[in-house]
């Protein structure tokens, strides 16, 4: 049988915004984290979490120490990460204070009998596992709850969400996401990132995929999982991806890109935005990082 070869993709958002140098230095750098990690022999689950701390502590992306304030001034992150050898996830939503959410939802998955765990009760639980704390950030004027359902956006651009997939040398697959939301959020809000087969999905049997974009059109049609039953039904991974794409578009009016990958290594990276920072790398030549795909 043929070894397989590990494989690692990662995304910065999905947007109008073009990818800055200092950007893609930082999703390259992560890329050779993640692949250095499976190369030897850890499994997809860590090196998913690791690529992703990379881009929460950068505070280049909408995630960890970069992530959006939600209107009254607070920062409420998302995340989630799963596996597909045994369909274990966790998941954490409205999480405070905290630079790394991912490893929050690793935690989510490995230490409790749960799924998703939300809001104070979820920094609570980030704190007691000692997950490293962001620097105290000044705080803004509190606005009535009117003046903030006048500033609301229905579709923010500057997604920003990171998130990763990948293969690991025992052919298991593993997806994650985090996020501070989108742009002008109502406080409370939460999008598709912490909703297992919506903003993530792994399956062995299928792929891995992890999506960023308009968080409300990709609940709305379950993106995530819906590109992994497309792959069940042996669509390759860039018709799957580009046949919900488009169904998000066309049903929901949505925008999103995702990252697409196989148990065979055979991956794809798509959007139905502008731009879509993202890249790959499988250990040969140099990783490949760019915005449009």
């Amino acid at each position: 049988m043929k070894p397989i070869r590990p494989i690692i993709l990662a995304h910065g958002g999905a947007g109008s915004r073009t990818i800055t140098s200092s950007q893609a230095a930082c999703l390259r750098g992560a890329l050779q984290v993640g692949y250095h990690l499976l190369d030897r022999g850890s499994s997809a689950l860590v090196a998913v979490e690791q690529t992703i701390r990379i881009l929460e502590r950068s505070g280049l992306f909408n995630a960890g120490n970069g992530a959006h304030r939600q209107l009254d001034g607070v920062r409420r992150m998302d995340a989630s990460i799963m596996e597909g050898e045994r369909l274990r996830a966790g998941a954490v939503a409205s999480i405070e204070g905290i630079v790394h959410p991912i490893t929050a939802a690793l935690l989510v998955m490995e230490e409790t009998a749960h799924v998703l765990l939300v809001g104070p009760l979820a920094t609570k639980f980030a704190k007691y596992h000692r997950i490293e704390l962001q620097k105290r950030q000044p705080t803004r004027g509190r606005l009535s709850y009117g003046s903030m359902l006048k500033q609301m956006t229905t579709k923010g651009d500057r997604h920003g969400t990171v998130g990763a997939v990948a293969l690991d040398r025992s052919g298991t697959v593993a997806a994650g996401a985090s996020t501070g939301g989108i742009d002008r959020m109502l406080p409370g809000r939460v999008g598709d990132t912490p909703i297992i087969g919506c903003g993530v999905y792994a399956d062995n049997e299928t792929g891995a995929v992890s999506m960023t974009g308009w968080g409300e059109s990709i609940m709305r049609v379950a993106v995530a999982k819906t590109i992994c039953d497309r792959l069940g039904q042996g669509k390759t991974a860039g018709t799957a991806a580009r046949w919900v794409l488009q169904k998000l578009v066309t049903r929901v009016n949505g925008s999103a890109g995702t990252l697409v990958l196989t148990p065979r290594g055979q991956f794809a990276i798509s959007h139905v935005t502008s731009h879509m920072a993202a890249g790959w790398w499988d250990g040969k030549g140099k990783p490949t990082v760019r915005d449009q795909f």
